[in-house]
């Protein structure tokens, strides 16, 4: 009786697939809960109303992890623009974004960062987690393409996601950002994978760099925290349904 093979592995178009970190299979803690937490860290409790308040201010003026501030200060601008390349840069940007809002808090600037270096301060996506394991137990390799100033690799640890990336090609390791080939092609041979047959998985311009670099590329818009994004789209593409 005729019956359904896996086809070879030779003959799968997609190998290998390569996902964004922020925006694509996390996203950083509210605004609100982001603000509370670090204000309880240094020992102050702000009322909702306050720290609505301030948490809107925050986020205008730059978060790690949220939308591009409108302004940067002047004395920021180099860090500013070494922010991904170099840790001590990420840190002094987004610190010193931080502090340009007027707070009666002491430490809050830096205890806002700390949150960022937190798992707890990310949500992992819904779909992250499923998507990543059946494309894991398909045998495709997966690795994480980051324009970042600090190691997440604790964090996939935290949630137990660890054990489904291969490498992490982070751009402060790796001296290059998206959209740079150089970076996706590097993370092409931490994995062994051919550009190819490879899918670059993002939700912005600079994901779509990949093409360049010879991968397909996937773009999904970013959802809010706890909302699925989509993700499940690149299983398609790999075929894995």
């Amino acid at each position: 009786m005729p019956h359904a093979t896996e086809p070879p592995q030779s003959a799968r178009l997609v190998e290998a697939v390569l996902f964004d970190f922020h925006g694509t299979l996390a996203q950083v803690e509210d605004p609100l809960t982001w603000v509370v937490a670090a204000a309880a860290a240094c020992g102050a409790q702000l009322d909702r109303g306050k720290a609505t308040i301030l948490a809107d201010r925050l986020v205008t003026a730059g978060r790690a992890g949220g939308p591009l501030p409108h302004r940067v200060p002047p004395q920021l601008a180099e860090h500013w623009a070494d922010r991904d390349l170099y840790e001590h840069s990420h840190r002094a940007a987004y610190t010193g974004l931080a502090a340009s809002v007027h707070t009666d808090v002491d430490g809050l600037a830096d205890a806002l960062y700390d949150r960022v270096l937190r798992p707890d301060g990310w949500v992992p996506y819904p779909d992250t987690e499923p998507t990543l394991r059946k494309l894991h137990d398909a045998g495709i390799k997966i690795a994480v393409v980051s324009n970042i100033g600090f190691d997440i690799r604790p964090h996939f640890a935290h949630w137990g996601l660890d054990g489904l990336v291969d490498a992490f090609a982070l751009s402060y390791e790796v001296g290059r950002t998206k959209p740079d080939p150089a970076i996706f092609l590097r993370a092409c041979g931490m994995i062994g994978a051919d550009p190819e047959r490879t899918l670059m998985v993002g939700d912005s311009p600079a994901d779509a760099g990949a093409v360049k670099a010879g991968c397909a590329a996937l773009v999904l818009p970013a959802a809010d925290p706890g909302r699925t994004n989509g993700l499940g789209a690149s299983l398609a593409l790999a075929g894995c349904i």
